[in-house]
Formats: structure tokens, sequence, C-alpha cells
């Protein structure tokens, strides 16, 4: 009976708990082996002393506040409010008869589950975890396995992996002085246990606090900014134990002291000149050089800069002027190049139209914006549904105007000066957003300059080098890709459209045009280093990396195949491209860090209550700085909510550092949803995503976007849009759909689906539309009502009835399938995108046939016959035409020698 009231007991105390709270410390060096050590430090009398007295003025044990801390650094170290650890009991019921003269280790392990929150008062939430030791006492007896076995957790998975252990060791004082021959000289306790982490608390005139840990989990120095951050703990409570959770810090002066001077970062750049004004000291430094190639196109930067001004003069004759947006709505070429600095010139900020975007989108962005002015192509004017609009045909033919007519202007020596100064915006462009609306960042000149003046400074590029720009304009990485070069006499090379996408093209125009420095997203990256003739890019010098996080499997390939620097960068477009760099090396580290700040620029890692984390634990990462964007368009309170004042300004250290202009641009953080933590060196590891906002090949988008969208649609009445990697070699957004039974009854689901997708494929750019839809009856939920992720069920392949391949060719074609989505079979009828296809995947095949079949596909080869039969029936077509050609030259040579004769 007693152990059933004891399992009802410890049921409803683990209600709920679905994760164990597993301390992870990162950027250790650790060892191989799990072998035992041990650290230990002893808090002073004083300090010992008053604590005492705190615990006597409250009605408190001193078992309670230690322990109240220990649980809090576990808090803080795990990033979790909800979490269990061990607590050792004597197991030694008080009513159980004759338990006093029993011998026996009775020692009993129990959870203890405590929830934090940053606005409980210290001295109340101690009381509760006091009552809870005692409410535990009375089930002391009940077995760790049993407990275990209660509890929500996945099977296997163990219920705490730290345990905090209050020596208490009586000594019968009474005995020892009746028999004065007795004494006891000293005691020699060794413990072991299997748990990670192993909190062991003795206290006499000083308290004793050590920690033992397993060598495979936590590295010494780990364990010993651990044991700071204890005493340091202790110490507030001394000083003010009503204060609430929130406000106690786990990072010691002498840490806070190393992280601030992480953020001295200042260089005197000339953060008052605009892109136009470097560009045209540059035109005049080096007049004839190559500054632009596109295909067989060249242009000196003289003619660049002749060809920008006489579109700058016109745009300024259509009243374009600071803060002016002007929309450029083409495909990659010299045109586009142009037209990027054409407006800048003419004061304006531009802003990417991409070609490749939805209408819809296309038509949101122009009026968000309020754009007046499209700069586009003759082919492309029809997709801008828009009469209000003065649309610039670059092909030369008559513009499309409501007003006056507004053919470009008669070129220009130099442009005209104008009232453009740093603060003016240089540029708007556009990431997904939760409301189901795409939202509008604005940069200025003087983030931009801040950046370029780093990167050239950092990157030393020279006259003789040559920079590839394959970006999509709508990615704020080909904003360095177009000015670094032209702000330093280099040249600019300019993919083809779609180029990009198509890896073997990039490494046949690397090894032509010489290309010295490019950029990739790193999953891009690794089908770039997987093509045959990659090692013929001998030209390169420098690959820049930023977009997604960069692997060590990738950084390790790279350095294989290539004879070049690999530099890794992060950045969110709401700060000017970058705000953190670094040079990866040819090593066996086990993690690749995004570096530490670059110039005028500080990364903070905070807690909830935005203080600074310590060394090696997981906070949300923040930004500082001259690179930070002015802030979203027409979005005043998202605007709010993500650049929050910077309390560090304050700081008397950061003063002292600082100039009065620079501390001017540093009195705001943005808050970016990524979540890090700091080296011991300084650099900082990239973790993951806090929020709902995901990477997905290079892309940020917003998941809640994708949910928006979907349920907009008639027959979907709730959709859950998640990323799962476990599924195919890549990433793969799925969404899960609840869906109005009235509506769907009787029509087939996959008549649904492709009803879906063409919708999303209207309102979504390509790379946010989901791979696979999964319809449920209901959404999974945790006991405490939440959303049990982790339970929506796997998607199913879908596959039609099985063919088999019938040819040599459909066996070729099928095995480079198999080897790239990593399936074990595939029908010559499955649709490539259903088995968990992708543009990256979909680059992969297209290089395999390339290889393995010696033909060249064009890249929307697969996107267009989309199976193993239609491709197979595509490359016969080819080699037949091929076949063709060759026999009417043999005749054509045939005839010409008859007639010779």
């Amino acid at each position: 009976q007693d152990l059933e009231l004891a399992k009802s007991y410890w049921k409803n105390k683990l209600q709920g708990f679905t994760e164990t709270s597993s301390l992870k410390i990162y950027g250790q060096n650790l060892d191989k082996e799990a072998n035992s050590q041990k650290q230990e430090i002893e808090i002073s009398s004083e300090i010992t002393n008053a604590l005492k007295s705190v615990a006597q003025k409250y009605n408190l044990t001193l078992n309670t506040i230690i322990q109240g801390v220990f649980a809090i650094l576990l808090s803080r170290y795990t990033n979790n409010d909800d979490i269990i650890y061990g607590t050792t009991t004597s197991g030694r019921p008080a009513n159980f008869p004759g338990i006093e003269s029993m011998v026996g280790l009775f020692i009993n392990t129990l959870p203890m589950r405590v929830q934090l929150s940053d606005t409980d008062s210290f001295l109340s939430w101690l009381e509760k975890l006091q009552q809870q030791q005692i409410e535990n006492l009375q089930y002391e007896y009940t077995p760790l396995a049993t407990i275990q076995e209660l509890s929500e957790l996945p099977q296997g998975t163990p219920l705490l992996e730290n345990i905090f252990v209050f020596e208490n060791y009586p000594v019968d004082t009474k005995s020892l002085a009746k028999n004065q021959k007795l004494k006891v000289q000293s005691i020699d306790i060794q413990e072991s246990n299997n748990f990670p982490l192993t909190c062991l608390v003795k206290v006499s005139t000083e308290i004793a606090i050590a920690i033992q840990y397993k060598s495979d989990r936590f590295d010494d120095n780990t364990i010993s900014r651990l044991l700071d951050s204890f005493e340091y703990l202790l110490t507030q409570i001394i000083d003010n134990p009503q204060q609430k959770l929130g406000e106690l810090s786990i990072l010691t002066p002498q840490e806070q002291e190393l992280i601030v001077s992480w953020q001295e970062t200042q260089v005197d750049y000339p953060l008052d000149k605009t892109i136009p004004e470097l560009f045209a000291e540059q035109v005049e430094k080096t007049p004839d050089n190559i500054a632009l190639i596109f295909e067989e196109k060249e242009y000196t930067y003289q003619e660049l800069n002749e060809s920008a001004n006489q579109l700058a003069n016109h745009l300024r004759e259509l009243g374009v002027r600071p803060e002016t947006p002007v929309g450029i709505y083409l495909e990659r070429s010299e045109k586009m190049a142009i037209a990027i600095l054409a407006i800048l010139k003419a004061g304006g900020a531009y802003v990417p139209l991409d070609p490749d975007y939805p209408n819809n989108r296309i038509n949101f962005i122009i009026e968000d914006t309020r754009i007046n002015i499209v700069l586009t192509e003759s082919q492309h004017q029809q997709n801008i549904d828009n009469d209000k609009l003065t649309i610039i045909d670059l092909n030369g033919r008559k513009p499309c105007a409501p007003t006056a007519s507004s053919a470009p202007s008669a070129p220009s020596a130099s442009s005209a000066p104008s009232a453009l100064t740093s603060n003016n915006a240089a540029y708007i462009i556009y990431t997904s957003g939760s409301t189901g609306k795409p939202k509008g960042v604005i940069n200025t000149h003087r983030a931009l300059v801040n950046r370029l003046l780093w990167m050239q400074d950092q990157y030393q590029l020279t006259t003789s080098d040559r920079i590839l720009q394959k970006t999509p304009f709508s990615f704020d990485v080909s904003v360095w890709e177009f000015f670094w070069p032209w702000l330093n006499g280099a040249c600019l090379v300019m993919a083809k459209p779609e180029g990009h996408k198509d890896s073997n093209y990039l490494v046949n125009l690397i090894t032509e045009t010489k290309i010295t420095v490019l950029h990739f997203v790193p999953s891009m990256l690794q089908v770039f280093l997987e093509e045959a003739e990659v090692s013929n890019c001998q030209s390169i010098k420098k690959v820049i990396c930023s977009g997604e996080a960069l692997t060590v499997g990738i950084k390790q390939k790279f350095f294989q195949k290539l004879n070049a620097e690999l530099h890794n960068l992060y950045g969110p477009t709401e700060a000017a491209i970058d705000v953190t760099s670094y040079q990866c090396h040819d090593d066996q580290d086990k993690i690749v860090p995004i570096g530490n700040a670059i110039t005028n620029t500080q990364i903070y890692i905070l807690n909830s209550q935005q203080q600074i984390n310590p060394i090696g634990v997981p906070g949300e990462l923040y930004i500082g700085g001259v690179g930070l964007a002015r802030g979203y368009v027409n979005r005043p309170e998202l605007t709010a909510e993500k650049f929050i004042p910077n309390s560090f300004n304050n700081i008397e250290t950061l003063h002292a550092m600082r100039s009065e202009s620079f501390r001017a641009t540093s009195l705001r953080l943005y808050k970016t949803g990524d979540l890090a933590c700091y080296l011991p060196d300084g650099n900082i590891q990239y973790l993951g995503r806090i929020d709902n906002n995901v990477k997905v090949r290079g892309f940020r988008i917003e998941l809640g976007e994708i949910e928006t969208v979907l349920e907009q649609y008639p027959v979907v009445k709730k959709a859950i849009a998640i990323i799962r990697d476990d599924l195919s070699v890549n990433p793969q957004i799925i969404a899960y759909i609840t869906g109005n039974k009235n509506l769907i009854q009787g029509i087939k689901q996959e008549l649904i689906e492709a009803k879906l997708r063409r919708y999303l494929e209207s309102e979504l750019p390509y790379y946010m539309i989901p791979n696979s839809f999964v319809f449920v009856e209901d959404f999974p939920l945790t006991t405490n009502g939440k959303l049990d992720r982790k339970a929506l069920p796997k998607p199913e392949i879908k596959t039609k009835t099985f063919v088999t391949p019938r040819s040599d060719l459909e066996i070729k074609i099928a095995a480079i399938w198999q080897e790239v989505l990593q399936i074990d079979k595939v029908s010559v009828e499955d649709n490539f995108f259903d088995l968990g296809g992708n543009s990256l995947s979909a680059t992969r095949i297209n290089s395999r046939i390339r290889e393995k079949l010696d033909i060249e596909l064009p890249l929307r080869t697969i996107f267009e016959k989309p199976t193993v039969a239609t491709i197979a029936q595509r490359i016969e077509l080819i080699e037949l035409s091929v076949k063709q050609q060759a026999d009417t030259v043999v005749s054509d040579q045939t005839n010409r020698k008859e007639i010779e004769i």
C-alpha cells in the first residue's frame, strides 16, 4: 500500500517532464575515456557564517540554500527553467522498527524537480524548495528505477544526469567525551557513481564544495569556472537574499571583464563617406582596369562609371533622391550591376525584386516600400502588375511610364552632387516574416562602408583579384560581391542567370576566368567539392562561407580538394551582411566556430534577463555596433521588439574604450534569435535557432510564414511546418495539416497536395515550398497541452506502382538517384521531389550523370522531367540528336568530296 502511494506521488511530480536536464558545456577539450575527476573549493569562514545567519533568519536549512544555488546553476547552464537533478537520502525510514541498529548501505537517490521563474523572489522560491524536500522524504524508500519507469521520458533516456549530495555524518560527541582514549583522528571518504556530474557539499567552520565529474563530458577549466560561479552566487545571496532569481548572475566579475574586452573592436574608419564617393575615388585610381565581366562583355572602371552615371542622371530627373526606394526586376547580367550602382549614385536605395519570386510577393514588396520606379527589361514588364509605376526598360526600348518619357539621358563623365549622407538607406532586402508577409530590412551606407572597409583590412584584395558574383541579389551576400571589388580596383565576374545552381558551370567559369575569391553557402560548397574537375580551380585563393552552419566534414573536404583559404562568416540581414569571421584550418577540431566580432561590432551572448552568459553556456546572440540596420519597413513595433536599447552602453569599461561618436552607434542591440556560446579563446560557436526561424540552403525563412499562408487555403484548418533531417541527405520542410473534413471529403489526397503546391508556388519563393504534406486528424500534444513536435509522424515516401528499371540507362540513372537521395530503391515512375529531392540534390544528380554517363544535361532537366523514365527519354533524345548531327556532318563531307571529284 505504501509503495502504491509512493508511485502516485512520484508520478504526479514527474507529470509533463519530457527532457533530461543534460548539462552540456561547449568548446571543451575532452578526454576520450570517462575518467572520474574531482575539483574542490572552500568557502571562507566569513561567508559560511553569513550564510548560516541567512538560513537561521529565514527558517531555512543551509542544505536548502546551497542546493538552491546548485539548481540555479544547472538551470542557467542547461538553458531550461524546468529541471531535474538527484538528491541523496539516508534511506532509513524513522518509523521502521530497529532501523537504528541495522548495518548496511541504505542510501537512496531521489529526483528533485525544480521549476524556476526569473520573477520569483529567491527567498520564497527557497521556501518551496525546502517544502518539496520535506515531502520527498515521506517516500524516500522508493527505488530510483521505479521512479524512472513512472516518467514520460522515452525508454532508455535517463531521468537525471546530475546529483547533489549534502554530506552530513553525525558524530556521537557525548560517547567520545566519556572515553578519553577513543579519538577520531581523520575521516577519509572515497565515493563514486555513474552520474556525469556530482556536487558534494560538506559543512564545518567552512563550506567545502566539490565537483566530481567525468572527463569525457567536462574539462578541468569548465569545472573551475563552474565552481567560481557557485561561490559568486553565494556571495550575492548574502548581500541581498530578497532579490529575484532573474537578478542573480552566474557570471563572475573576472569573466565579465574578459568578455567585455572581446568587444573592443574600434577602428577609426571614414564612416561619413558613402558608397558612390568611395567608388568615385577608385575610378580615379584605376580608370582603365577591368571592373566588370559578364559573358562576352567587359567594362573598365571608367566605362562602368559612365554607364552608371547616365542612368543615375535619368533617375534624378524622375525624382530619385536620398531615401527614395527604386526596384530592380532583372536577371543576373551587366545591366543588374549598372542598375545597382546607378541607384546609389542617384541617392536612392535599391530594392531587389527577384524574377524567381511569385508575382504576389513582388507586388507586396512594391506596395510595402512604396516604390514608384522599377528598372527591368521588356520581357519582364508583364509580370509587374501595377499601372502606377514608372518602368524603365534597360533594353533601350521606349520606357513604359504613366507620365513623362523616361528614356535615359546622354552619358556624363561624372555624377552631379546630391544630398546623400552615410546615414541614408543604401538597400532594402526582404526576408521571410512569421506573420505570412515578408519583412523589408533597411541598411545604410554607414553600415555597409564599415563592413566593406573591414573586409579589405581582413583579406587584402588586390587589383589583380577576380571576384565571382553568383549570389542572388535578393540575398545580402551579393552586396559585398558587388562592392568589395569595386572599392579596391579588382574585377567582378558575373555568373549567368541560374549559374549559381550549376556546380559544373561554376568549375568551368572559375577555371576560365581565373576567379580568386568567391562565396558559397556551405551546402552548395559541398556539392561544388564533389565535382570531378574541382581540382582544376587552381586560381582560387579564398572561399568565404556564410548563410548556414559550416560543418567539420565540409571543412575537411575543402582542404582535401583545394589549396586555398576558407573563411566562415556569420551575420543576419538585420546587420550589414556579416558581423563575425573565422579563418578555418586544416585540423582535427570537432567544431567550426563563427569567429569573433568584426571591426566596430559587439557580440553578446545573453540569458533571458539579458545578462552576459559565461564561457561555454548557451544563450541568445545579440549584435551591437555600426553595422546594425535601421530597422524594418513600415514595422515600428517589430523594429522596437528586435532592436532593443543597449544596456551595456553604460558599463564604465565600455565608455572608457570608445570615442563619443562610436558610443552613439552602439545605443541599440539586435536580438537575433540565434543560440550561441562563447568559447574560451573568444571565438563564438553557433548552436542553432531559438525560435521558429530556420536556415534552408542558406535562405533564412520563418516557418510561421509557411504556416500562415497554408492556413489561408480553404481546405486547411491548421498547419505546422517543421524541418526534418532524418528523411534524406538534405534537411526537408514538412507541412503537417489538419483539414476541413467537410471540404476534403471525396477528394483524393494527391489532388489536394498538387493544388496546395500550386497555391504555395504563387505565394512563396521556391525555397519555402514544403517537400511533403502530411494530413493528420489532430496534432499530438504533450501532457501540459503543448505541441509535441517529436511525435509528429514521419512522412511516407509516396510511390506509384513500382516499376523496375527496364533498360541499362534507367538502371544507371536509378542507381544515381539511390546514391544521392540515400534510399534503397527507386521506381522509374517515382517523382524526384516526392522522394525528398531539392535543388541541391538535383545539382548532385546532374553532376553524377555528367560523370558516369558522359552527357551534359541542362540543370533544369530534372525539374521538367522529374522521374527516372522521363530523364532517360530526354538523354536518349539528346544522344539521337547528336548522332543525327554527326551523320549530317559526315554526309556533308562526303558530298563535298564527290563534288570535288
